[in-house]
Formats: C-alpha cells, sequence, structure tokens
C-alpha cells in the first residue's frame, strides 16, 4: 500500500500560485495512476490532474487547463500540482490519490487517498 502525504496549501490571492507535493512512501509507483482531486464544500470531489505511471501521459479539468500542471520526481517519489493564476473558485480541499493499474482521472477508481490540504484562494 502507498502511503500518501501532501503539503503546500494554504491562503493565496486570486492570480497568485501554490505548489501542493504529495510524497509517497511504502511502494514504488510503477503500474499506478497518480492524481490530485479537490472538494469544495457542498460539491463532489472532482479530478484536477493525473498522471499514469508508464507513458507519464496528463489528464486536466477543463476548468484547470492551461493554470495547473502536474509533474512527477521519481527520484524523490514525489508528485507535484503547480498552480497558477489561481481563482476563488479553486478553493477546495485537495488530495493526492492513486489508482493500481489505471488509465484515467475518474475519483471512483482512486482507491487510496491522502489526507488532503486546504487551498483557499481569497482576497
Amino acid at each position: 500500500q502507498v502511503q500518501l502525504v501532501e503539503s503546500g496549501g494554504g491562503l493565496v490571492q486570486p492570480g497568485g500560485s501554490l505548489r501542493l507535493s504529495c510524497a509517497t512512501s511504502g511502494s514504488t509507483l510503477d503500474y499506478y495512476a497518480i492524481g490530485w482531486f479537490r472538494q469544495a464544500p457542498g460539491k463532489e470531489r472532482e479530478g484536477v490532474s493525473c498522471i499514469n505511471s508508464g507513458d507519464s501521459i496528463t489528464f486536466y479539468a477543463d476548468s484547470v487547463k492551461g493554470r495547473f500542471a502536474i509533474s512527477r520526481d521519481n527520484a524523490k517519489n514525489t508528485v507535484y500540482l503547480q498552480m497558477n493564476s489561481l481563482k476563488p473558485e479553486d478553493t477546495a480541499v485537495y488530495y493526492c490519490a492513486t489508482a493500481w493499474g489505471y488509465y484515467g482521472c475518474w475519483p471512483s477508481k482512486y482507491d487510496n487517498w491522502g489526507q488532503g490540504t486546504q487551498v483557499t484562494v481569497s482576497s
């Protein structure tokens, strides 16, 4: 089982940037998809960005394309989410999660979750 620990959340003004980190341990990420998801109060959890292990193909929600970028550092066993041009509607708890043998970014397919980190975009 892969352990996941998110960090990097916080309060930022609209237009600002944050970088979230997801440190993994306990297993290699071979054959795992790993993704970032978010959940705002009263809303369903949604996929923000995901990356496959084998081919490193990435997926992005339409709402974040061109603003967010997912990347992985295999030497550090860490996955990042660089978030630029943040908007108030990006406010949510952000989670990283893994799915073995999966190819995509559908939340229900991910079965191993971190504890989440709060991102608040407000002036």
